[in-house]
């Protein structure tokens, strides 16, 4: 039989035990109770050595217990002089949050973070939130619209609609198009010096695709300008699950071994179509084309549209990367212009409305850019490194050769097939021999002055974006990464007349326009390190989706 000290221990003990379970039994303060009385259970020193040895008994059962139930629940302890997870040195608490799941809610975190005794005994207030995850950055990116007003520009606020009769609405086709490098896997995986900064766990395809899946989805374009998309999760993933939102999907893959490449996918409710034409810069006869880059070019077709034979010409690539190869990037441009060329010239001559889209791995004004956006580029002396803009400094002074590609190319520096200028060349020749102005004589010379270092192309494209921001004039940027960030994508469009300042010497050779209604606001480098630059936990590609919404216009 017990000693009457023992016995009076047991019944306290009893006791006490019975009154945690009706207070604290249900919720989270009775866990922190079980813990506490496990590291603070003392018993009395009064006891004598048979009670000792009960003592020792009970406390090696009671100390089974907790332990059990610790491992079960994975709790991140503190010592007892710590008042909370923001107290432990930065270090410390900076790897246990880099051990943490992302894909663990804050509610379960929550469930596994207990406070200590002291901050439940005490009444003053918590800093739980010191060891809660903060909650996910999103980049802050918002529309802006425009309204045409002699030849300007003005924003109007945000989510307001632009105003204009039904008549005008039956007689305009308004779309979106988005332009957006998704980051193939495969590049990721074999180019990861360029995510140092990222955790580990967001670099997962099976992370990635979500976020990449809901951008599509909340962004809602009507047609898709996708870059960097990889073959195998093309087929498996990206295909069905954009067919399940309503769109048509085409796809072309890079030639050599890297299985990525460009799709165009566009809604079925709003477009059929008419052609599309896939286009292989690789030449195995000429050494200047030894790369495998691609791009596409489709003709869509408005279902809803006043005039029936209305067509758009859409266009995607993802041009070399290489910034000491500007040869060859131009080279690759000369070629997509001309399928372009191709493929939207109509039965009367006139072009149909272009949307260019794409990572053309150039900055904005460089000579490449300038080339796209004002038509001609004279590149006599002009070092190959500089072509795109990439780079300030150049080791190499090498310059572009005259010509850039051999003939044999068979694309001529008006960036046509040679065969389809000729065919022109002809019968503008039937025309001059009916009425010869002074104006057609002009443009011969025009042409004369423009070889042999002189390129050019007929269409009249504007960029959708500006590039810098209007108030402080900060350049925006479409990628980042640990290298920097910069702006290389970009969406082009054949701007209506009106829609656009025309030089003098422009060709009104295009049928209808295309009026810049709206984009979805870019951000400077600034903006994307504060959520630690790109990829991160919502935004799961290297590049940032471009959006614009356009107006067909007769």
């Amino acid at each position: 039989m017990l000693s009457r000290p023992l016995q009076r221990l047991g019944r306290d003990w009893a006791a006490h035990w019975n009154l945690a379970q009706r207070l604290f039994q249900n919720g989270q303060t009775y866990k922190c109770w079980k813990w506490t009385e496990y590291c603070s259970w003392a018993w009395c020193s009064h006891l004598n050595s048979q009670e000792s040895l009960v003592s020792w008994k009970l406390s090696l059962f009671w100390n089974r217990q907790p332990h059990n139930h610790i491992q079960k629940c994975s709790i991140h302890l503190s010592p007892a002089n710590m008042k909370s997870e923001g107290d432990e040195p930065t270090s410390k608490r900076r790897r246990y949050s880099e051990d943490r799941d992302i894909s663990c809610s804050p509610d379960e975190q929550l469930s596994t973070t207990f406070p200590n005794e002291t901050s439940l005994l005490s009444n003053e207030p918590q800093h739980e939130e010191e060891s809660l995850p903060k909650p996910r950055d999103v980049i802050k990116r918002s529309w802006e619209y425009f309204c045409q007003q002699s030849k300007k520009m003005k924003i109007l606020e945000e989510d307001k609609q632009i105003s204009q009769d039904n008549k005008d609405l039956q007689e305009k086709f308004d779309f979106t198009v988005m332009s957006y490098n998704i980051l193939s896997q495969d590049l990721l995986e074999d180019n990861s010096h360029l995510y140092k900064h990222c955790r580990h766990q967001i670099l997962s395809w099976n992370y990635r695709f979500p976020n990449i899946l809901s951008d599509i989805k909340q962004l809602d374009a009507d047609v898709l300008c996708l870059q960097e998309v990889q073959e195998d999760h093309y087929g498996a993933e990206i295909k069905p699950s954009l067919e399940a939102l309503g769109y048509h999907c085409e796809y072309k893959m890079r030639t050599g071994r890297k299985p990525d490449g460009c799709a165009i996918c566009f809604k079925t409710s709003k477009f059929s179509l008419l052609s599309s034409n896939p286009v292989e810069f690789f030449r195995r006869n000429i050494p200047l084309l030894d790369r495998d880059n691609v791009g596409l070019v489709v003709l869509l077709q408005p279902r809803f549209h006043c005039k029936a034979t209305a067509a758009i010409c859409v266009a995607n690539t993802h041009l070399l990367y290489n910034p000491r190869r500007g040869d060859i990037k131009l080279t690759q441009l000369a070629m997509l212009l001309a399928e372009i060329t191709n493929l939207a010239i109509q039965e009367d001559g006139r072009f149909c409305p272009l949307v260019l889209c794409g990572d053309f791995n150039s900055v904005p004004h460089s000579p490449l850019y300038n080339f796209l956006r004002e038509g001609k580029l004279n590149y006599e002396g002009l070092p190959i490194g500089k072509v795109s803009g990439q780079e300030q400094s150049h080791k190499g002074k090498r310059i572009l050769s005259i010509p850039i590609w051999p003939q044999s190319l068979g694309i001529s520096q008006d960036c046509m097939y040679e065969e389809q200028q000729k065919q022109r060349e002809k019968e503008r020749e039937r025309e001059e021999t009916k009425e010869t102005t002074l104006e057609a004589s002009e443009e011969i010379m025009i042409v004369a002055q423009r070889l042999p270092t002189y390129l050019h192309h007929s269409f009249q494209l504007s960029s959708a974006y500006s590039h810098y921001l209007s108030d402080s004039g900060v350049p925006e940027v479409t990628t980042c990464h640990s290298r920097g960030a910069v702006t290389v994508d970009y969406i082009f469009y054949s701007a209506a007349r009106d829609d656009m300042s025309q030089q003098p010497e422009a060709e009104h050779i295009f049928d209808g326009g295309l009026k810049l209604l709206g984009r979805l606001s870019l951000v400077t480098e600034k903006d994307l390190w504060l959520v630690n630059g790109l990829p991160n936990e919502t935004s799961s590609s290297d590049h940032l989706p471009l959006l614009a919404k356009f107006r067909l216009e007769e």
